[in-house]
């Protein structure tokens, strides 16, 4: 059996035993970097609902306020932790506290309230967009907001498809390798995009500065 299907093994029998609760701690801990396919989590919570034990609505707003509280866990982990690592290796690790300008630039702006919310729809990227938003000190209500806009139509989106699957919702396992090489590519094109926008902004700054002087 492999660490998938483990942890969808691990994830049904909780979500069966505490019902909503349980819910609520797996889309937390999917957003922890927890092995938990939360596609699949949310396909089964779909599937529990057709059976009675939830209503679907009840589904997707307890799903997504799971995503909440795990995404500001990660954004104080990047903003209390993950910073100040980064100024004090950042020489070593080719990170100069520019960089870490250019990016609070970004996170502050319309660009990192879309990052977020678009982020929290891409696998592979939902999992990992808050500790960059925490680095840069992406306001906290922006980041909260963009996290639950994008988190409401993901977890309707799967919820919807087990509840239509029923007693085969695990057809959506069978998709999960295709939907993690995707995230996989929205993860690399998403880096090259910040990378180009951060670069962009550096070269604007740095013009302006220039002829200031």
């Amino acid at each position: 059996m492999s660490l998938t299907e483990s942890a969808v093994e691990a994830s049904a029998q909780l979500l069966e035993r505490l019902g909503l609760p349980g819910l609520f701690a797996l889309s937390a801990a999917e957003l922890l970097l927890a092995p938990i396919p939360g596609e699949a989590v949310m396909a089964l919570a779909g599937f529990l609902a057709v059976r009675g034990a939830f209503e679907l609505h009840e589904v997707v707003l307890v799903g997504s306020l799971g995503n909440l509280v795990g995404s500001l866990v990660e954004y104080l982990l990047g903003l209390y932790l993950a910073r100040p690592a980064l100024l004090r290796l950042g020489k070593y690790l080719l990170v100069s506290e520019r960089d870490l300008e250019l990016a609070e630039a970004f996170f502050r702006s319309k660009g990192g309230f879309a990052a977020v919310l678009f982020g929290r729809m891409v696998p592979g990227v939902r999992s990992v967009i808050s500790f960059p938003a925490g680095i840069a000190r992406m306001n906290p209500l922006s980041f909260a907001l963009a996290t639950i806009a994008g988190s409401l139509p993901w977890n309707a989106s799967f919820a919807y498809l087990g509840y239509l699957l029923g007693e085969r919702w695990q057809e959506v396992l069978a998709y999960s390798s295709l939907i993690d090489a995707a995230g996989i590519l929205a993860l690399s094109a998403a880096a090259i995009y910040l990378l180009a926008r951060l670069r962009a902004s550096g070269r604007s700054l740095s013009g302006t500065r220039t002829r200031g002087a």
